[in-house]
């Protein structure tokens, strides 16, 4: 491009460039707008034209562009949302597991051809530059992809919401596989992802730790406050997701930490630098790492100092927020509504009372009040490990003035406890927010909150039944189900475009906002050339799956095998070893007879262990030797082949759910609270073969028995199991191919000895053997995928059961949860 020329397209970009976004807002975008704003953007911020820029700057520029549109949309809609003085939604979670924004926030504005167009006539791919993009490191599970799907329905919906979390450095981490075993290495994903970031210096925030609490009585009351502690500020940084065909943006404002003590010159003079630098350090560690490793006292300090300054940052940004326009928190229920999302970020119970009386004077009685009638709380699990306690000494040394308000808070929820069940000191025991030494996270967020609910019908009603079942006695009113939902047009739409394209052409493209309308599609489960299509669009699938897997890893799958998929985060309760020891199974048979008549079998595993978890490690040792084992033999590898593909993340797995034939969703029934990789997958075809566990028992209700295949214990046979005493060795001596899958583990695969996990399935730590009872139900697991496996032979049967599915996911579409919640919940209304 001649200089001339250049910089008249400078000038054309100066001229567009601020009306681009209020243009595409009304849908009026066009080509040259977007192609001059991407020209502003590379000479401003890189000194480059589209000739001279690396692919890195054309996405960085891409991309700031479509922050650019999002930044005045949300302007736009937040000046609607103040116009309508209607209530807010605040969401509070460690992670948001949000992947990409680039694909994700282009297809939601409608301008993914418009971008593709300009960007293919300078030569650049716009599928390459997606490429360019790394997975925010914001996230690690289901968690936070389903508070990122909420995110995302939430403004497609036009509801006014924020999320907030914690702007992590690192992320979890990078899974590296080095010999079988797991390696963690920081995920660096800042580099390339903070162009979505947004600073908002002008709202930070002090958050303290440590120090005294200082109680002074002055002519107007208690005055208190917090003294000789440390302090750290919380910047946020603003990340904004575009609603689908809509005025809605939801905005992710995530908290760096930062020192804001002066610089010690005296040290750095003396040549201690890192003493100079040691406050700044500390500080810094709180946003650095999610879910630091909790298996050392200095981990649970971090991780409660962590989650201590999401809320207190969060807490008092959605109060000087209130007050900005409103007189007082009077009506602070009225026009606010806070979320936690799982127990994480349950001070916000006691800082929002440290706010309102020690900064507001508000009585204790009127704070709670309103407190309460501000928060709900969803519980994403039944496990007692995961319902977080922490100790109680540690809270009263680095949170005092919290840990104060909780044991008041304690007092008094006893006393009610007490009175209203005359005396019964077991309820008393365990509805206590404070007792045997450790503060009780969920009692916490049960208690402060108006309302509670599970993640699916069966887990609302365990929940009910057992695991809160004192408190459901106390205030059965509060209790409550909103099954989890994923937001489709990522999952559907975005991520299998041949599918979408085959549902427009026959159903038309309303199910795009309202997932339900997927229903339509059961009217052509008989006509075979529908029917046909799928199958192509699977095969189609499966080979873009095998050609990318084989450019980044150089392994080599077999497009025409049954592509089974395990992929969730590394659980004893997920039970990827019940699935292990059925592989185990058949290729013990297949050695036997290597000439078995059997449908090749494809199996992928992705999962992530937490870094103390030393089980799940060695699980996934056991997955990557028995792959390697397999893969050595010439006969059988044609038939069975197995692979544990590595650090998986929301980008691999949009690639993995539509490719996928077999969905695996084999949790001991009663422990998985919903799932929703179980709907990612079903939504893009795949069958299910699970236990009637979380929301598989829903999928079932809308499928049919016979497009799911269903097996193992119910939730009341497991009680019951475990009432009567669990017996491995019972299965292991009646199960011949279990018995000799077991023992095969101490005979050693890929030369490798795994006498770890044969001892822990027979006898286990402590004489708890196999708590998660792999081997009760191998037999009837076994029994399923075996019909399974013949019923795929079928093709035009399976292509039905397969449509039937996709058809019947409308109704785990995120977008009718949130409205439940929206209703039901919060009491919000959408932004005309």
């Amino acid at each position: 491009m001649s200089n001339k020329l250049f910089k008249k397209k400078q000038k054309d970009a100066k001229e567009v460039s601020p009306s681009i976004a209020k243009t595409t807002i009304n849908s009026n975008i066009s080509s040259s707008q977007v192609e001059a704003s991407i020209i502003d953007k590379l000479s401003r911020h890189f000194g480059a034209s589209f000739e001279e820029a690396t692919k890195e700057q054309i996405y960085k520029a891409t991309a700031i562009t479509v922050k650019d549109i999002l930044l005045a949309k949300k302007r736009e809609f937040k000046q609607a949302t103040n116009k309508s003085g209607g209530k807010r939604v605040y969401y509070l979670c460690m992670e948001f597991l949000v992947g990409r924004s680039l694909k994700n926030n282009l297809y939601n504005l409608g301008l993914t051809d418009v971008y593709s167009e300009i960007l293919k006539k300078h030569g650049y791919d716009l599928n390459e530059l997606y490429e360019m993009e790394p997975d925010a490191g914001l996230g690690n599970g289901g968690l936070g992809r389903l508070a990122a799907c909420f995110m995302d329905s939430l403004a497609s919906l036009n509801y006014p919401a924020t999320g907030f979390s914690i702007l992590y450095e690192y992320g979890l981490f990078r899974q590296k596989i080095v010999e079988g075993w797991q390696m963690e290495l920081p995920d660096v994903w800042l580099p390339g992802g903070e162009v979505w970031l947004s600073p908002r210096t002008d709202k930070t925030f002090l958050v303290k730790f440590g120090g005294n609490v200082k109680e002074n009585w002055t002519d107007d009351g208690l005055t208190v406050e917090q003294v000789d502690c440390e302090e750290v500020e919380a910047v946020p940084y603003d990340m904004m997701v575009s609603g689908a065909d809509s005025k809605g943006v939801s905005v992710l404002r995530v908290w760096r930490s930062r020192d804001i003590d002066t610089f010690d010159m005296n040290s750095f003079s003396s040549g201690d630098y890192a003493r100079a630098t040691l406050a700044n350090n500390k500080a810094e560690l709180i946003s650095k790492v999610l879910y630091p490793r909790d298996s050392h006292y200095e981990g649970k300090e971090l991780r409660l100092k962590q989650q201590y300054f999401l809320v207190s940052a969060s807490a008092q940004n959605i109060v000087a927020d209130h007050m900005k326009y409103y007189p007082s928190l009077d009506n602070f229920a009225d026009k606010v509504a806070i979320h936690i999302n799982d127990t994480h970020p349950a001070m916000i119970v006691p800082e929002l009372m440290r706010i309102f009386m020690d900064d507001y004077q508000y009585s204790w009685d009127d704070a709670f009040n309103i407190i309460r009638k501000t928060l709900a709380y969803t519980n994403h699990t039944v496990l007692a490990e995961a319902l977080e306690k922490w100790p109680e000494d540690m809270m009263r040394r680095l949170l005092p003035r919290i840990y104060q308000i909780i044991h008041e808070l304690n007092e008094r929820h006893c006393r009610h406890i007490y009175d209203k069940f005359l005396g019964d000191w077991n309820k008393s025991s365990h509805m206590a927010l404070i007792s045997g030494g450790v503060i009780h996270m969920a009692n916490l967020s049960i208690m402060g909150s108006h309302n509670v609910n599970g993640v699916s019908e069966l887990h609302s009603d365990i929940l009910k039944k057992s695991v809160f079942k004192d408190f459901y006695d106390d205030t059965p009113e509060k209790f409550t189900n909103v099954t989890n939902g994923i937001a489709h047009r990522r999952w559907l739409c975005q991520a299998n475009p041949r599918l979408a394209k085959l549902l427009d052409d026959t159903i038309g493209n309303s199910y795009k906002k309202n997932g339900p309308d997927l229903i339509k599609l059961l009217a052509f489960q008989n006509d075979n050339s529908v029917l046909d299509k799928l199958a192509e669009i699977k095969n189609a699938n499966k080979k873009d799956f095998v050609d990318l897997l084989l450019h980044d890893t150089g392994i080599k799958l077999n497009p025409d095998s049954i592509f089974d998929v395990h992929v969730k985060r590394l659980h004893e309760y997920k039970r990827q070893l019940l699935n292990a020891l059925q592989i185990i199974a058949l290729y013990l048979d297949l050695k036997e007879n290597p000439n078995l008549d059997i449908v090749p079998q494809t199996y992928l595993f992705a999962a992530k262990a937490a870094p103390g978890y030393d089980r799940a490690k060695s699980i996934i040792r056991l997955i990557v030797n028995l792959g390697e084992e397999i893969a050595k033999d010439p006969v059988i590898s044609q038939k069975l082949q197995v692979v544990f593909l590595e650090n998986y993340r929301v980008t691999m797995a949009e690639h993995i759910m539509p490719a996928s034939d077999i969905s695996e969703q084999i949790s001991l029934a009663g422990k998985e609270a919903s799932g929703t990789g179980n709907m990612k997958l079903m939504i893009n075809g795949a069958i299910t073969i699970g236990t009637l566990d979380g929301a598989n028992v829903e999928i079932s209700e809308a499928v049919g028995k016979e497009n799911i295949y269903i097996f193992g214990m119910t939730d009341k046979d497991v009680e019951d199991r475990w009432r009567e005493g669990y017996n491995p060795y019972k299965y292991y001596e009646d199960n011949h191919r279990l018995k000799r899958a077991v023992d095969y583990l101490k005979h050693g695969i890929n030369g490798n000895d795994f006498s770890d996990i044969h001892h822990y399935l027979l006898v286990g730590d402590h004489g708890i053997a196999d708590p998660y009872m792999c081997l009760a139900d191998f037999g009837d697991y076994c029994r399923a995928r075996y019909d399974m496996i013949n019923d795929y032979k079928i093709q035009r049967d399976w292509n039905k059961k397969s449509l039937v599915n996709i058809a019947s996911a409308g109704r785990f579409a995120a977008d009718t949860a949130i409205r439940k919640y929206a209703e039901e919940i919060w009491g919000i209304n959408p932004i005309e």
